[in-house]
């Protein structure tokens, strides 16, 4: 059965249908948007998923090793092979939902003021646009009040941002997490801490060349579980408006099955 969406909400409903048909497998083709629906319809199902990247960004078939390549999605779906890997798992203000599964980061500070930007361009401007994002976010951008418990601890900090990578590319190709392993059970939690502006906009191009770049300001760390919250804070993940903070997010071991 071939659906061709007209929507985001066509879409998603299409995919719940597919699983509810008890398919053998779920392909979704286009980005980020439309892989995001995909994990929350084969999320603890069962159902495999093949994403095919038709989209600017395909931070999540590079994440998960697919690529960026049309082809590469095709070939992973008619391969067959099939590989289990960790989701985080979303709960609070959500704006679909009582639940969300993220393949990629949730973003809550510049990254989401940044991503939201990014997406509403009166114009095109394709893989150049979250850059552009960048530097018209940060003229205005100052630091944001988190409250953080991770893994029960507490702490109350100012940002720039904080990012909850499952797998740790986002924003068109950054690795926010250099590390993260898609079947450790753990989240990689990366915060920013206050720097200038200045740092603040060759921070992602950095990110870029160099994954692995530190920075007095850059602090990352692992958990099973992280709630984030604070006044102002809005919540983004996979591309997507997600919600409101305070959100939970936990890792969704084993939770999704990929054509990958």
């Amino acid at each position: 059965m071939t659906t061709r969406a007209t929507s985001a909400d066509h879409a998603r409903d299409a995919c719940a249908a597919a699983i509810a048909d008890r398919v053998d497998g779920l392909v979704v083709v286009g980005g980020d948007g439309m892989a995001h629906l995909g994990v929350n319809a084969c999320a603890h199902t069962g159902v495999p998923l093949g994403v095919v990247p038709a989209g600017t960004g395909n931070d999540f078939c590079r994440g998960v090793g697919i690529g960026r390549a049309w082809s590469s999605g095709v070939d992973a779906v008619v391969r067959g092979r099939v590989r289990t890997i960790d989701l985080a798992e979303v709960t609070g203000g959500l704006y679909h939902g009582d639940r969300s599964y993220v393949g990629c980061v949730v973003s809550t500070g510049f990254d989401e003021r940044v991503n939201a930007r990014a997406n509403n361009f009166s114009i095109d401007l394709g893989a150049a646009a979250y850059a552009c994002a960048v530097l018209r976010e940060v003229r205005a951008f100052t630091p944001l009040r988190y409250r953080l418990t991770i893994d029960g601890r507490q702490r109350e900090l100012d940002a720039m941002l904080v990012a909850v990578a499952n797998s740790g590319i986002f924003g068109g190709g950054i690795r926010i997490a250099p590390d993260y392993d898609l079947t450790d059970g753990m989240l990689d939690v990366v915060i920013v801490h206050t720097i200038s502006k200045l740092q603040l906009a060759a921070l992602f191009p950095r990110l870029i060349i160099d994954p692995r770049f530190t920075h007095p300001a850059l602090e990352r760390t692992r958990a099973r579980s992280i709630t984030v919250a604070g006044d102002g804070l809005h919540g983004a993940a996979d591309g997507e408006p997600l919600g409101v903070p305070p959100l939970t997010i936990t890792a969704a071991r084993g939770a999704l099955r990929l054509f990958a």
